[in-house]
């Protein structure tokens, strides 16, 4: 998110238009919680970013705000937004974020516009989404360090990756890691189907494996698949380990910064032209703008060529 606030930030001075940083999301705009900006006021200007692009999380922060989600908090957003003249809002964020904004816009006459910011890679609208990429590559750097591991003492690791409702993560991760196996939500295998091919693959003579599970899986994760598939006979004596929060920090690889730069531009660009109630996105190559509402309610599809691939190179 940092290099995207980069972005946003520069291209606003560039087209002199006043940018400022709201903290905490929707909880800090209910408190008028803004970045320090420049020369004592909170107007964020050009020095005020240097070296964002290679810090990782965010230096906005993020919360959850339950009073945000009341009609009142909502109303109470607004009039914040109207007294200190705000012209329009640039949301980063998720499917939380992406629906706040499009309840925002329903009570504040402002423009609106969102970016896909969410490690998930689970928002309609886009090909990629701010993180995703970073997320991959931490994913990968543990499982080829497990895999060390794995192979010396001729182990199964069931390595758990975040994705509730989207195997993107896992998906990526297994093909970009060699794993042997991929559990996705977007897949249903029975233990006995994946005990099956384990037992396949100790027969051709390999003596570790490596399996990435999804948090989202119908298995219910890295553990109670471990379980489910001893209980099948499996044939490998196993470990099982969480990734979780760990994808989510660290400094962005080259790609999600180009495509949080990308998007910043894209999005202030957006909103000087007239546009509101849209998230900012890339499709095969091309910057897009897709409305809110749909981006919320419809879900993207796993890549079926990826699924294709990963039974190839996998088997």
């Amino acid at each position: 998110m940092n290099p995207c606030l980069r972005s946003i930030v520069r291209t606003a001075c560039v087209c002199n238009a006043e940018i400022y940083g709201i903290r905490r999301g929707y909880e800090g705009l209910l408190d008028e919680d803004f970045y320090p900006g420049q020369n004592n006021t909170n107007v964020m200007g050009l020095r005020c970013v240097s070296g964002f692009s290679k810090i990782g999380g965010t230096v906005l922060r993020s919360s959850r705000s339950a009073r945000f989600q009341t009609p009142e908090g909502q109303q109470q957003a607004a009039e914040i937004l109207k007294k200190h003249q705000f012209d329009a809002l640039i949301t980063i964020g998720g499917n939380g974020t992406l629906k706040g904004a499009i309840d925002l816009a329903r009570v504040w006459g402002g423009q609106v516009i969102g970016i896909p910011g969410t490690i998930d890679n689970d928002l309609y609208g886009t090909d990629f989404t701010i993180g995703f990429a970073t997320a991959v590559y931490t994913a990968v750097d543990a499982v080829d360090k497990l895999r060390d591991t794995a192979g010396s003492h001729e182990l199964m690791f069931f390595v758990e990756v975040m994705g509730r409702h989207c195997g993107d993560i896992a998906l990526s991760t297994a093909i970009a890691s060699g794993a042997e196996i991929a559990c996705l939500p977007e897949v249903q295998e029975s233990p006995e189907q994946i005990v099956k091919k384990l037992k396949k693959i100790r027969e051709v003579g390999k003596t570790s494996v490596i399996a990435i599970v999804a948090e989202g899986d119908e298995s219910g994760g890295a553990f109670a698949m471990q379980k489910m598939l001893k209980a099948a006979g499996n044939p490998y004596e196993c470990r099982a380990v969480v990734l979780g929060h760990v994808l989510r920090g660290g400094s962005p690889v080259p790609a999600d910064r180009v495509l949080a730069s990308e998007l910043g531009n894209f999005a202030v660009s957006a909103i000087i032209q007239g546009e509101s109630g849209k998230m900012a996105g890339r499709i095969r190559g091309e910057l897009v703008l897709t409305p809110l509402e749909d981006c919320v309610v419809k879900h993207r599809t796993i890549d079926k060529d990826q699924l294709r691939l990963l039974q190839i190179v996998a088997s």
